[in-house]
C-alpha cells in the first residue's frame, strides 16, 4: 500500500463513514488498521479505523502467499523476452 494525499485519505473516510451503521463494507488490506496512520494522515485514518472496527468482524489469514510461491517456482511466469 502506497502514502495517500489528504484528498484520498478524507474520501476514503466518506465512504466508510456513509456506510457506518447503515450498510456492510469490506476492506482488505496486508496492513493491520493500527497502521492505517502510515498510508494517510492520522486524523482521517483513525476516525475510518474506528467506525470500520466498531462492528467488525475480522478475519485473519496466515501463510505463504501464492503468488510468491508460483513466482520464485517460475510457475505462471513468461519471460518478458520470450517470443510469443
Amino acid at each position: 500500500m502506497l502514502p495517500s494525499g489528504q484528498a484520498a485519505a478524507e474520501a476514503f473516510y466518506r465512504v466508510i463513514d456513509a456506510a457506518y451503521e447503515r450498510r456492510s463494507v469490506i476492506v482488505t488490506s496486508n496492513l493491520h488498521p493500527s497502521g492505517f496512520d502510515s498510508i494517510m494522515p492520522k486524523t482521517p485514518a483513525t476516525a475510518a479505523v474506528d467506525r470500520l472496527l466498531h462492528h467488525a468482524h475480522i478475519v485473519s489469514t496466515e501463510g505463504s502467499s501464492l503468488r510468491l510461491t508460483q513466482a520464485t517456482t517460475g510457475q505462471g511466469v513468461v519471460p518478458l523476452n520470450q517470443p510469443g
